[in-house]
């Protein structure tokens, strides 16, 4: 009989020991050790049986494969299992609680699911002609009446895939709105934030502009003075996210917005965070000339992954003639979409992308938005800022809240708690895991040493946040206690330990390969 003992290890857990072991399988109960699915593969085994076909002209032109394609070969089983015991390693939404910052993971309600299905939206094409598809342009049309009545815009564009491309929507209707006023060859500067998001300075840079940052204050916003000075004639316009990456509103955004305006620019402002402020504040009536909405944030598609998403632009009067084509237009005809620059009586700076955004994104967040009405849509704003700041209250006494103010949708940490404990905010993420808890976004926003920045959103219910906020306490605890031992141990219970993150993200392997045998190799 083996010996269990191997590798057998104690790991106290609640004040309590807790003994696992290694098992023959490598298994744990259910929790099963999946291998990868070519480590399992045979040549030769099927789940089919295809007849031997004899070609003698394949038109290949010498280029026939003389190798195995390299594909795993296995049984319908083997298949099914395998990728049944991967899906049950996910981790998502509807799995857990998930506080990571910045990101507004909420749940998705079912009914927006049910709508997107639905005969004749479900299964819409993209290349079908204007006459058949009248109720999907109508519901693109409708939508858009609502991001405008909630931002307080006059005018929206609704084509771009996600936030960064929304984010290249409004700069690049900034930039065509300066070089029609022929100002494209001296405003060449654009101020961003210090704490704005990695994508807005890439996204300035991209269009052609030099990118110059603003300080912020100790109090976690933008140095206004600072930002006052920087002004100046070649300035096109300013970035700034509100609420910004900090979980803080920006006090001084109307002051803002009236200065860049005064210097001949443009104010773009980041919309990620609106779920914040969603039938509580306009945009519009901030000064703000562009922002985008990630849909798939604020309006509960299920996101990451790199999809689906959508970045609808509203825009103000001053850049509304810029919006890309295609748009929607209707008349006394029915619904139409213009297509084409030479279509168009306004000045659109081109076409964005193909199609027309992201139907299945259109149809969840209109859902979301009917269901919830005006009122709805204001309670879940209002919920969102309400969970962060009982997060906040609840652990500030036992964990380095980074800025002393009232916070918006999301809370930031720093590691201050956690000098001279031996424990990293990396060690503290990891412990979460073993409690069933996905970390909060850690090391981001970089203004602050060792950040740990969470949102609740507002669907999160108070008993999910107190066993958080339970979790969080005794996690600090046991750190305070000094056994960082156990933080550099941690996960224990995940189906993999603790990897080498920095190697794997310098030098990835993207391609599986036979195993090499070391000795062999020396040789």
């Amino acid at each position: 009989m083996a010996d269990l003992s191997q590798g057998r290890t104690n790991v106290p857990v609640g004040g309590s020991q807790v003994t696992t072991a290694q098992t023959i399988s490598g298994s744990k109960g259910l929790n099963f050790a999946e291998p990868l699915i070519f480590e399992m593969g045979e040549d030769g085994r099927t789940g089919v049986d295809l007849p031997d076909i004899e070609v003698s002209n394949d038109r290949l032109g010498g280029m026939r494969r003389k190798d195995m394609v390299g594909l795993p070969g296995l049984s319908e089983p083997q298949v099914v299992r395998h990728y049944t015991r991967l899906s049950q390693k996910n981790y998502g939404i509807d799995s857990g609680f998930y506080p990571l910052g910045s990101c507004t993971m909420k749940h998705n309600p079912r009914v927006n699911e049910k709508v997107a299905r639905l005969a004749g939206l479900g299964d819409l094409h993209p290349m079908q002609p204007d006459s058949s598809v009248q109720g999907a342009l109508e519901l693109i049309d409708t939508l858009a009446h609502w991001i405008k009545t909630l931002c307080g815009m006059p005018a929206v564009a609704m084509s771009p895939a996600a936030g960064a491309h929304g984010e290249l929507c409004g700069m690049m209707a900034i930039k065509a709105a300066i070089v029609d006023r022929g100002e494209g060859q001296t405003r060449t500067r654009v101020l961003v934030p210090e704490s704005a998001h990695g994508t807005n300075p890439a996204t300035a840079a991209a269009c052609g502009f030099t990118v110059d940052s603003i300080p912020a204050t100790a109090q976690g916003r933008v140095d206004f003075d600072a930002f006052k000075a920087k002004l100046g004639d070649d300035v096109a316009g300013i970035m700034l996210t509100n609420p910004n990456t900090c979980g803080l509103f920006e006090n001084d955004i109307i002051e803002i917005a009236d200065a860049i305006h005064d210097a001949g620019g443009y104010f773009y402002c980041d919309g990620a965070n609106f779920n914040a402020i969603m039938g509580r504040v306009r945009p519009g009536d901030l000064g703000i000339d562009c922002m985008h909405l990630n849909l798939h944030k604020t309006f509960s598609t299920p996101h990451g992954g790199g999809g689906p998403g959508a970045g609808p632009v509203v825009l103000s009067e001053a850049l509304a003639p810029y919006a890309p084509v295609p748009y929607v237009v209707h008349d006394a005809n029915g619904f139409k979409m213009v297509e084409h620059e030479a279509d168009s009586e306004a000045k659109p700076f081109g076409r964005l992308k193909g199609y027309h955004g992201q139907m299945g994104v259109f149809i969840r967040a209109l859902a979301f938005m009917m269901s919830h009405g005006s009122d709805g849509l204001r309670q879940a704003s209002t919920d969102a800022v309400l969970n962060a700041n009982y997060l906040r209250a609840k652990l500030q006494d036992v964990m380095s809240v980074s800025f002393d103010s009232m916070c918006m949708h999301e809370v930031l940490f720093d590691d201050s708690f956690l000098k001279d404990t031996g424990v990293t905010t990396l060690d503290f993420a990891k412990a979460m895991i073993d409690e069933g808890f996905h970390p909060m976004t850690m090391y981001f926003p970089l203004v602050v040493h060792g950040a740990l920045l969470m949102e609740p959103t507002e669907s999160e219910s108070k008993e999910t946040l107190d066993l958080y906020i339970k979790t969080l306490r005794g996690l600090n605890q046991r750190a305070q206690s000094g056994d960082a031992e156990f933080f550099k141990n941690a996960p224990v219970h995940t189906p993999r330990r603790r990897l080498d993150e920095t190697a794997a993200a310098r030098k990835p392997m993207l391609r599986w390969s036979e195993p090499v045998d070391l000795a062999k190799a020396a040789q």
